[in-house]
């Protein structure tokens, strides 16, 4: 099976090339601001696209699909929006969620301890790909200022876990693929918006 993995495009999605492969994966911010008209021309260019299936997790800029969930499920009809919740494609099992570590006053914030680590005890102990947002703690995480800001018990479930695949976005300057040492995980940072929101970054073809 062959994925093709974005994330923080930004509603600059046209100006994308997009391999060929069997399943698109978007790791959210799929919006500048997540408005309905946004969402939806996210929907019709994902309908332009000729992968079989298509999985869409929200991020922080994609406002709509916190404060108006059945609208923002309503405009994507090309993909299937997983929000805690799981996905069987080809007896791959994926999973997303679009939560994250508290991040000024934009969507999907829950603060670090007890509210994120429930969120990431929901992921299934079966999964295969995992979505999120945000990246884990020191996995593609760092920012133009040094700092890691990646959250400490989403990598702890990761490297317990241990999934063949965790995607990710949201840190835009960390852009890329990473493995640890004593881990089958393949981590992608599939940002395509650069730290300036150029959207010069390719998607990252994974074969599984």
């Amino acid at each position: 099976m062959r994925l093709v993995c974005l994330s923080d495009t930004h509603g600059l999605h046209a100006a994308l090339h997009v391999p060929e492969g069997d399943v698109l994966v978007h790791a959210g911010d799929v919006s500048k601001h997540g408005t309905p008209e946004q969402i939806a021309d996210f929907d019709r260019w994902l309908g332009t696209l000729p992968h079989a299936r298509k999985v869409v997790v929200a991020g922080n800029h994609d406002f709509l699909f916190e404060r108006n969930p059945s609208l923002a499920r309503e405009l994507i009809t090309h993909a299937e929006y997983l929000q805690d919740r799981a996905l069987v494609v080809g007896g791959v099992r994926f999973y997303g969620t679009p939560w994250q570590p508290r991040f000024f006053d934009w969507a999907f914030n829950l603060d670090r301890g007890e509210p994120l680590r429930h969120k990431w005890s929901l992921i299934p102990a079966d999964v295969d790909v995992l979505i999120t947002h945000g990246p884990p703690e020191g996995i593609l995480d760092r920012t133009v200022r040094g700092e890691r800001a990646g959250d400490r018990d989403l990598r702890e479930r990761v490297e317990q876990l241990a999934p063949r695949v965790h995607l990710f976005g949201h840190i835009h300057e960390a852009y890329g693929t990473a493995r640890l040492d004593g881990l089958r995980t393949q981590f992608v940072n599939a940002s395509i918006c650069t730290l300036e929101y150029r959207p010069t970054n390719a998607p990252i073809v994974v074969d599984l």
